[in-house]
């Protein structure tokens, strides 16, 4: 039997789950693969209630689910509501994006003359890929886990869903999987439309099972290469879409010191500690300016973050990861550690931490992503120094900018310089907290993610779609959408854009 861990006193308790055996996940993959047409065939209508369906019975289920997640993550109850209405609301967005269609990409160019002679009929929309395994991670029970953005996507761009339910939260898990699963049987979806594995054997077998088409992990790079070459030894390699690390560097100046540095440290402290500093947007490398202001803001930042009591880790193998993170940048050259919050020896909790390094030393080796409450300020004296620090630093889901009102070129200059390095950036704001919305972008160059798609937004089903073309075709073998009496989805014929309706 499996055992879940209570990270804040650390204690192990027995579940009634086991490692999924192969005999089992055949059959959850030979279901998906028989359920892949049905959802296909079923129509974008009845998904947009699939995912509304979903989204209902994760709402009737909250109390219960956010009692259990509770108990295996430490997250506090009104993080985890906050969560898991972010779940809810996201199912109802995708949702909504199904039912309008314009995600489909249709285009219709119609025979004829063309400049290099006659064209052939060509219909073009996105299609789905078929089973998609979901990898939960361990700092978002929900979001990021069973009901997370990952499933929400695959389920909303038409595939299957088979889920690796993340070992920290193994009950919240099996509970989270069982209301999806209510949902489904409300709306008659196909037998195998979902299904969940448990362990770490079970999680390799998965993706290298030849019914699965794509994978969506979010996790360390260490794990996301071992499932690399788990694809790379298949028969048929598929994607990857993975969310690794990010240190999300922040650039603070003069001018934004002078007119609030006492909102900035304060905002600073609540954005590098919150949620334990286990969010993948956390700032973890600030660029400070030298002199007076910057160390009264330095100062300010350390003496509210000394009086901090111990922040609590999601997991043994988080909690290790980050203090051995920790004191090796302590033990990094020109490191100085500012301030350090209270410490505990009860569970997986840590002390929040600042340290502090020169520009002139700060090198690739003060880079390494700290995954909890740590934050390395890096000073500089001049502007001119930021490009060649910023060599150092890898790529980020954000980077962000905080300037004063009377330094509109340090604007313009920052952004150009951190724009090649980010997915996002941020003006006079800090990047923890995830707008769920059509507009964003969750992702970044690599490490961030190593893809160019999103985890986060609508576009995140672009993911589990591939492009499909009709040429010449009857209209009987073609998709509703790409009919010519069809209005149903905003389409491009020939070459002119047309809405829906």
């Amino acid at each position: 039997m499996l055992e879940t861990i209570n990270p804040a006193t650390g204690e192990a308790t027995t579940t009634d789950l086991t490692v999924t055996d192969d005999a089992t996940l055949d059959a959850l993959a030979s279901a998906a693969t028989e359920a892949a047409p049905k959802l296909v065939s079923l129509g974008r209508a009845w998904r947009a209630d699939l995912l509304d369906s979903l989204a209902a019975a994760l709402e009737e289920q909250r109390a219960i689910l956010v009692d259990t997640a509770a108990e295996e993550t430490g997250l506090t109850e009104a993080r985890l509501n906050g969560e898991l209405s972010r779940s809810v609301f996201q199912l109802r967005l995708f949702a909504e994006a199904v039912r309008e269609g314009g995600y489909l990409e249709a285009m219709i160019d119609h025979a004829g003359d063309t400049p290099l002679g006659p064209g052939p009929d060509l219909r073009r929309m996105l299609v789905p890929l078929g089973p998609v395994a979901v990898f939960g991670s361990s700092n978002f029970p929900f979001a990021f886990s069973v009901p997370g953005g990952d499933t929400a996507s695959a389920l909303a761009a038409g595939n299957p869903v088979i889920v690796k339910a993340h070992s920290a939260h193994l009950l919240t898990s099996q509970r989270a999987f069982a209301a999806l699963q209510s949902g489904a049987e409300r709306v008659e979806a196909p037998r195998g439309t979902l299904g969940i594995v448990y362990g770490q054997a079970a999680g390799a077998q998965l993706v290298a099972h030849p019914a699965v088409q794509a994978v969506g992990f979010t996790g360390s790079q260490v794990a996301a290469k071992r499932l690399q070459q788990i694809i790379n030894e298949r028969e048929v390699p598929i994607p990857l879409y993975g969310e690794l690390q990010s240190v999300n560097p922040v650039i603070i100046t003069t001018g934004a010191l002078d007119e609030r540095g006492e909102e900035l440290a304060t905002g600073l402290a609540g954005s590098v500690t919150g949620s334990g500093g286990q969010l993948c947007t956390k700032p973890g490398i600030v660029f400070v300016p030298t002199g007076a202001v910057g160390d009264a803001f330095s100062t300010r930042l350390s003496e509210i973050v000394a009086m901090q009591d111990p922040h609590v880790l999601l997991g043994a193998r988080v909690h290790e990861n980050f203090e051995r993170v920790r004191d090796e940048l302590i033990a990094a050259p020109g490191v100085v550690q500012l301030a350090a919050g209270a410490s505990t020896d009860n569970g997986y909790a840590s002390a929040a931490s600042v340290l502090s390094v020169d520009i002139g030393t700060f090198s690739a080796e003060h880079t390494e992503e700290a995954f909890g409450p740590l934050v390395l300020l890096v000073r500089y004296e001049r502007e001119a120094q930021l490009a060649e620090a910023l060599h150092s630093v890898l790529g980020s889901l954000t980077a962000t900018i905080h300037c004063g009102a009377g330094e509109p070129e340090s604007l313009e200059s920052l952004t150009a310089l951190v724009a090649p390095r980010a997915g996002r950036i941020l003006y006079a704001g800090f990047p923890t907290g995830v707008r769920v919305s059509w507009a964003q972008h969750h992702g970044g160059p690599w490490p961030a993610t190593n893809s160019l798609h999103t985890s986060v937004g609508v576009t995140a089903m672009r993911r589990f779609l591939r492009p499909m073309v009709w040429q010449d075709a009857p209209e009987s073998v073609l998709p509703a959408e790409l009919r010519e009496t069809d209005r149903s989805v905003p389409r491009r014929v020939d070459g002119v854009l047309e809405l829906a309706g």
